[in-house]
């Protein structure tokens, strides 16, 4: 066994010249002692035996040979890949409500303005984008939404002002207040949010504070059972909810709910006959985090697969702008243990970037197709909210702001262009882009 490597029983009685049943009782018994493994090495019907030593080796050169398979990209082309990757580049769209859960599986987690999701996000990355989709996934209970990073009245409250009221930083209710999805099968991450809460309420209104005693003793309800247990006008609840939803206490069943809070035409009641709008959605609001808190282990993992999903290969710098309450070496763990499960390729995939990187075997092989593809002149506008808002980070270039109306233009994947105009003013931003690039060939060949 310590030179054949994998090998199954009849192969082994073979060569030895041994009944088969005799080969069969000693491989259990080496099995027992713990020098030998069984599986299914070199053939997917078939059972094998190897040495302990000699599999950990073949494993070992294995994992090195595949890592130096993969040359690396240059980042533009690693940016350019992303945006086909994410659904961003023009003829990449996807397409229904299947791609729409798609695209919530890829962005899951990450937190952005709850007002940009919708108009900058999805209707960007989802062909004929219908508001209509999203409340389906949520009413089904496919997807969750609510906000997972702490407040800074609660981080206040943490470092010791439990004493000193009023608080320092309020719950003020705002469109801007950061919002992320969560698919409810693959949310195991979202337990390990709920420690950064504390124990007590803090920066909340009277009111938000009764609705939130009414939701924790009564349950998921609906708004007007809300407003019937708490005495409170309907102007004063819808206030209430929307610090609770701004303090990532509480959440909703659909998405209408979230909008219903953030239009001012929705809560004043404007319109008439046809233009009118409903004041309130269907569906009940509940608290956010509910439940044990799950095993540390698995919702390390459901992070990394989180960051897979969403970026195809990982790094240290592309976690800058996520929100997870988790260190990269806690991460680097998980990926080590899924690489020796073969879940994941480790390796050198993109270049100028010092420590580990880890990607997926479908997107490594994708990376790896468009390595020598030649400059195509795509042309992509996004928002500076956008995950893909990686200039300073992975691309050349400074710092842009994670503004709702900070537009970025990107070209081949390098940032040419970037201002703080609204969406129809990116044409201005294309044009004035065009002209930059002309003028720098213009002095080229001067």
């Amino acid at each position: 066994m310590g030179h054949l490597g994998p090998v199954s029983g009849n192969r082994l009685a073979q060569v030895l010249g041994v009944a088969q049943q005799e080969i069969d009782h000693a491989l259990l018994r080496l099995e027992a002692s713990g020098s030998i493994l069984r599986g299914q090495f070199t053939q997917a019907d078939a059972q094998e035996w190897c040495d302990r030593r000699l599999l950990a080796r073949i494993h070992r050169l294995t994992l090195g040979t595949l890592r130096a398979q993969i040359a690396p990209v240059a980042p533009a082309q690693f940016m350019g890949w992303l945006l086909r990757w994410q659904h961003l580049a023009p003829g990449t769209q996807a397409h229904g409500e299947r791609g729409l859960l798609e695209v919530l599986r890829q962005l899951q987690g990450f937190e952005l303005p709850a007002s940009s999701w919708e108009p900058q996000i999805l209707a960007r990355r989802v062909a004929d984008y219908d508001p209509h989709l999203l409340d389906r996934l949520c009413l089904t209970g496919a997807v969750g939404w609510g906000r997972m990073s702490p407040h800074p009245a609660i981080l206040e409250q943490a470092e010791g002002g439990e004493g000193r009221e009023p608080f320092r930083h309020r719950v003020v209710p705002s469109s801007v207040a950061p919002i992320s999805f969560f698919l409810r099968e693959e949310a195991e991450w979202k337990g390990l949010c709920r420690t950064n809460l504390g124990d007590r309420p803090a920066g909340l209104s009277d009111a938000g504070r009764q609705v939130l005693e009414f939701r924790e003793r009564r349950g998921a309800s609906f708004f007007a059972d809300i407003v019937r247990g708490c005495g409170r006008l309907k102007s004063e609840v819808e206030t209430a909810l929307w610090e609770l939803v701004a303090a990532g206490r509480v959440t909703a069943d659909g998405f209408d709910n979230l909008r219903a809070l953030i239009d001012p035409k929705r809560r004043s009641g404007q319109g008439r006959g046809r233009t009118t709008r409903p004041r309130h959605s269907t569906g009940r609001w509940s608290v956010l985090f509910s439940g044990e808190a799950p095993d540390r282990t698995w919702a390390t993992e459901s992070i990394c697969k989180a960051l897979l999903e969403r970026y195809g290969v990982v790094f240290r710098e592309l976690t800058v702008r996520e929100n997870f309450p988790l260190k990269w070496r806690e991460l680097l763990q998980v990926f080590h243990r899924m690489e020796d499960r073969g879940e994941v390729r480790g390796g050198r995939f993109v270049d100028g970037f010092i420590g580990e990187q880890f990607g997926s075997p479908v997107a490594v092989e994708s990376l790896r197709a468009t390595r020598n593809a030649l400059p195509s002149g795509e042309t992509v506008s996004l928002s500076a909210a956008d995950p893909l808002n990686l200039v300073g980070i992975v691309i050349p270039g400074g710092r842009v702001p994670a503004l709702s109306k900070q537009r970025i233009l990107l070209r081949d994947g390098a940032c040419v262009a970037s201002a703080q105009v609204s969406e129809k003013g990116e044409t201005r931003l294309r044009r004035a882009a065009q002209k930059q690039t002309a003028l720098r060939t213009v002095r080229k060949y001067w």
